[in-house]
């Protein structure tokens, strides 16, 4: 298991504005990471789904998370 940083941004212009970063600790693969990482923005921000507010997502392996 693998640690990852998944961040979410609004694409305004052609230029990416990071609107959350979330921290998986532990995930199988980075799929299985944006997806926990999309289900914790829903819950922080109480949306029905994460493209309300974020246009964009980007994942990185990370160690020592």
């Amino acid at each position: 298991m693998a640690g990852f940083r998944v961040v979410f941004s609004r694409v305004l212009l052609s230029v990416p504005f990071p609107v959350a970063l979330i921290e998986v600790r532990r995930a199988r693969d980075p799929g299985r990471a944006i997806r926990a990482a999309e289900l914790r923005l829903i819950r922080r921000f109480g949306l029905d789904d994460w493209r309300e507010r974020a246009d964009a997502v980007e994942v990185e392996a990370v160690s020592g998370v």
